[in-house]
């Protein structure tokens, strides 16, 4: 291994223009990590947020953006008996994904599933950690719920809506053109709502309001959501593209014994990512392993592209995941 490597750096907050080339010092792992020799990494929202300076790393973490990679081990830390140098593993990353190599806790590496390339296994990890914790753990979805989740054909939407459907949920979807409600019913939604034809609260209580509902809108969406639930209903909150203050009466909250919980991923302790990784690794894996969920993937940029890989994801015409390939 090189004692430096290529990395994309966010050179001051702003737009997508900030992000450029630099080199950067090789990652060492520390006891319970491993370095990877990056193959692709997935490009996410929280990115963007870092970019634009306003979701800053978590302490120690590396201040390059990338929290989800598929690569090779090429270096162990010590205590690290769970992996091997050479595997290939997809992982959840503190930060430092837009690199050619990246340190993480061996705990967060997951397996190549059967079948996948590098490019699909580094679309796993942030999104499936999400939908999984938030949706099954902590919003406790059950088979024959109603299900709806916003923003229906991003990442973070193609994942539970399949994992959702699996699970045997009825599932709605929301989405912004005919486009994106055909990808949410073709991945196994009941029904997708056009946002900007038809009222989502409408939709819900014609069918008797969802019982769990996962957001990532906030603003004037959580009264909304609030008026989509049923009773004993649950929402979710894991983002605010719309912002997150509101004005909420929580009168509704209390007659109607509604649940409001949310979660950010990063910041979480690595033991409880670890945890998520291991449920991951014993309900989900199998079912990509068999083909039978699978990551959607929009559009491929060169490493050195990364901006305009986040002019895309900011362009919200993307239908899926947006990787960065870094080597291979």
């Amino acid at each position: 291994m090189t004692e430096t490597m290529r990395a994309i750096e966010i050179t001051e907050p702003g737009g997508p223009e900030v992000l450029k080339p630099t080199t950067r010092p090789m990652p060492q792992p520390a006891a319970g990590q491993v370095v990877l020799k990056v193959a692709y990494a997935g490009v996410n929202r929280p990115d963007a947020l870092q970019r634009a300076g306003s979701y800053a790393p978590p302490p120690g973490a590396s201040d390059l953006p990338g929290l989800e990679a598929s690569g090779e081990v090429v270096a162990l830390g010590a205590g690290v008996d769970s992996l091997s140098l050479g595997d290939k593993v997809c992982a959840l990353l503190p930060g430092g994904g837009y690199a050619e190599y990246v340190a993480t806790p061996a705990a967060h590496c997951l397996p190549v599933p059967k079948g996948m390339g590098m490019k699909e296994a580094a679309c796993l990890p942030e999104t499936f950690f999400t939908v999984w914790s938030n949706v099954f753990q902590r919003g406790g979805l059950q088979a024959g719920e109603r299900f709806l989740v916003h923003g229906g054909s991003s990442g973070i939407g193609t994942t539970a809506i399949q994992l959702a459907h699996h699970f045997g949920a009825r599932v709605f979807a929301t989405a912004g053109s005919d486009a994106k409600c055909k990808a949410c019913l073709d991945l196994g939604a009941d029904r997708a709502i056009n946002y900007r034809d038809e009222d989502f609260v409408s939709v819900m209580k014609e069918e008797g309001g969802a019982n769990l509902i996962l957001d990532m809108v906030g603003g004037d969406y959580l009264p909304r959501n609030v008026k989509s639930l049923a009773e004993d209903g649950r929402l979710v909150q894991i983002a605010f593209l719309q912002g997150p203050k509101v004005e909420l009466n929580f009168a509704l909250v209390m007659v109607r014994r509604l649940t409001i919980t949310g979660s950010t991923l990063r910041p979480q302790s690595d033991l409880a990512k670890a945890r998520i990784a291991g449920s991951l690794r014993e309900k989900v894996w199998p079912l990509l392993d068999a083909g039978k969920v699978a990551p959607v993937m929009d559009s491929e940029f060169p490493m050195d592209q990364a901006a305009e890989a986040h002019a895309r994801m900011e362009s919200s015409g993307h239908i899926g995941k947006i990787v960065l390939k870094v080597s291979g």
